[in-house]
């Protein structure tokens, strides 16, 4: 058994050596340094990449950390100003049990706003965001039930805690659901939108942030086209108030609800077979604290009407997506787990 240390961050050498293992055909799987650090330490050596004899049947399928997807390395946060923007801030989070949106929170209260308020009608979720931010910001956050198609309810919030900032990330955001239920989109992502909109206006809030998708681009489905509505009502609200509007695009995001990577490692799991739709469907991707680190930066730097985009590289073939998954869970495709189209 060797181990091999690789700086964190270093996605292009990590590529290096993954290609060079799997033409040795060596079994490798790769260490989390928190997690596997007793490992380590019973071994008495420090690393990341292991070299085994066993069978690919007898694997244990490991979590995967989805930087390694990439195939770039993360983008950082300007932390000066997104401190500046959120801290002693009292900031309204819609969608806030989302995946999106919970990952804002977490960020805004290491920032250090002076309160933070957490919306969304899903009643779960909710419960599981207020058990985990119990445990370190205390007193520091309310969660309210509430749906954004329920105008009274959100004055009901807003009259109560008058938030500075608000982060809109509730959403219908599933392109197949949304084309059998065409209605639904419009009344959740616009007219929702709408509401919140014009409730955050009458009290003043300083910058909205909305959130958006790259499918707004000349939309060829309901989702798509529900959300560049919003962006146009969001554009709209700027002109006629003093409150700052802006929308962040996002292209596909890993791991978030409803992403490949949670359908893929589902399909891992059971064995196989690992689908996907065509060969040369490509996507643009970043990480779900990339995403929310877009957000904040970008309502520091908004001015009232932009559009803001990340820069995610080059697009990802989905077959190469798959098969990466399939290598870093410990197996090979079509070898240990069958791939098909």
């Amino acid at each position: 058994m060797h181990f091999l240390r690789i700086k964190r961050g270093a996605a292009r050498l990590c590529e290096r050596f993954f290609d060079h293992f799997r033409r040795c055909r060596a079994v490798f799987r790769l260490l989390d340094r928190r997690r596997d650090r007793h490992l380590a330490r019973a071994q008495h050596r420090v690393g990341t990449i292991e070299e085994s004899d066993s069978e690919p049947k007898n694997m244990v399928m490991r979590e995967i950390n989805l930087e390694q997807l990439l195939h770039r390395n993360s983008v950082s946060l300007n932390m000066d100003v997104v401190e500046n923007f959120i801290k002693d801030k009292v900031v309204l989070v819609t969608g806030g049990a989302g995946s999106i949106g919970s990952e804002i929170c977490r960020q805004v209260l290491r920032f250090g706003c002076k309160k933070l308020v957490v919306v969304d009608f899903n009643e779960n979720g909710l419960f599981f965001v207020d058990n985990e931010f119990k445990q370190n910001y205390a007193g520091k956050f309310v969660v309210r039930l509430g749906s954004i198609r329920d105008r009274a309810r959100i004055t009901e919030i807003f009259d109560e805690f008058n938030p500075e900032i608000v982060f809109h990330a509730a959403a219908h955001k599933h392109v197949p659901m949304m084309e059998i239920n065409p209605r639904e989109a419009i009344k959740n992502n616009v007219m929702g939108t709408v509401n919140v909109c014009q409730v955050a206006i009458m009290h003043g809030v300083k910058k909205f942030i909305t959130i958006s998708t790259d499918k707004a681009v000349n939309p060829t489905n309901i989702m798509g086209a529900s959300k560049r509505i919003t962006e146009l009502v969001m554009q709209m609200m700027d002109t006629v108030s003093d409150t700052d509007f802006a929308a962040v695009r996002f292209g596909n995001v890993l791991g978030s609800n409803g992403s490949v990577v949670p359908f893929f490692r589902d399909q891992i799991a059971k064995g196989g077979p690992v689908t996907v739709t065509h060969p040369e469907m490509r996507r643009y991707f970043m990480t779900i604290p990339e995403a929310c680190q877009l957000v904040l930066e970008a309502g520091a730097m908004a001015k009232g009407g932009e559009i803001f985009v990340l820069d995610m590289g080059q697009p990802v073939l989905i077959s190469d997506l798959a098969k990466d998954m399939i290598r870093l869970s410990g197996f090979e495709p079509d070898k240990d787990i069958s791939f098909n189209f």
